[in-house]
């Protein structure tokens, strides 16, 4: 299987670019099934990326059902160090406008379900560090790339909160994230930066307001409709930026969250089973051998 550095998790729009070339699809397993699709590999602008669905093609997972662990265990075992997501979320700010792209800088879990919120279950323990849970440098990056992107006003910083799904908040939830002092909502970052951060990749995310979520009484309300009509509009500026952040960032940069396993596994090493070892050979075998 190919080895590629840089990753990009979003719709599948954003791997039928046409600068995108030399296109490889990969069929992979995990020992937690398989990815939300085949993982898409093509030349961008001199570098190979690696593209993935996060829902399905077609868009057939639930924000709950996605295929998280198996999403990222595959990407890790490509050799990804480096993921940009792409997702449209909605403001809860007045400033934050629908058209705008926002890179958030924090995340504030509200999911419910068990997504598979963990690659370390029973057996090894480790206490990873999320106190930034989106790599500070590549946010950075990210911010710097959508910045040149034409006629696209950016917001770098800011909360995610994200739900559950796939039902969109009530007024009343709505106004309570603004008043916790949330920016953005959207349903899929959590887990999927948290496993990242697990499996030592530098994760960050592009975030595309398509509408002001339901607590701006002068604004249409959020609907499936309305979402998929903005982010749309906004593909074109999704890709440019996407394009401008792989042809600029450096694929040999080593950033913190590149270590962030060293001083988190507290389980002996002797006392991790076997099987749990080698399951997890692509995730620990930086810290562990």
């Amino acid at each position: 299987m190919e080895q590629v550095s840089i990753a990009v998790i979003g719709g599948s729009g954003l791997y039928n670019m046409t600068e995108i070339s030399d296109k490889v699809s990969y069929e992979v397993d995990t020992p937690y099934g398989k990815p939300s699709s085949e993982i898409v590999v093509g030349n961008l602008r001199g570098k190979r990326v690696a593209f993935l669905p996060r829902h399905g093609l077609g868009h057939v997972y639930t924000p709950s059902t996605v295929p998280y662990r198996a999403n990222i265990y595959a990407l890790k075992s490509m050799g990804v160090r480096f993921i940009i997501a792409v997702n449209a979320c909605g403001s809860l700010r007045e400033d934050y406008a629908p058209g705008d792209i926002v890179i958030p800088t924090q995340l504030y879990d509200h999911t419910k379900l068990d997504r598979g919120r963990t690659f370390f279950d029973t057996g090894l323990v480790a206490h990873i560090s999320v106190a930034d849970p989106l790599c500070p440098e590549l946010c950075e990056h990210l911010h710097l790339a959508a910045q040149k992107v034409a006629d696209t006003v950016t917001h770098h910083g800011g909360t995610l909160i994200v739900i559950e799904g796939p039902r969109f908040s009530t007024r009343g939830e709505s106004e309570i994230y603004r008043e916790w002092g949330c920016s953005v909502i959207g349903m899929t970052t959590c887990p999927e930066a948290f496993l990242a951060r697990e499996a030592e990749i530098a994760f960050a995310t592009m975030a595309h307001v398509t509408d002001y979520d339901v607590w701006h009484i002068s604004e249409e309300t959020v609907t499936a409709e309305l979402v998929l009509q903005t982010f749309n509009r906004n593909l074109q500026a999704a890709q440019q930026a996407i394009a401008i952040a792989v042809e600029t960032l450096d694929e040999s940069a080593v950033y913190p969250c590149h270590t962030a396993l060293d001083g988190a596994i507290v389980t002996h090493s002797d006392k991790v089973p076997t099987e749990l070892r080698t399951r997890l050979q692509p995730i620990l075998g930086r810290v562990l051998g």
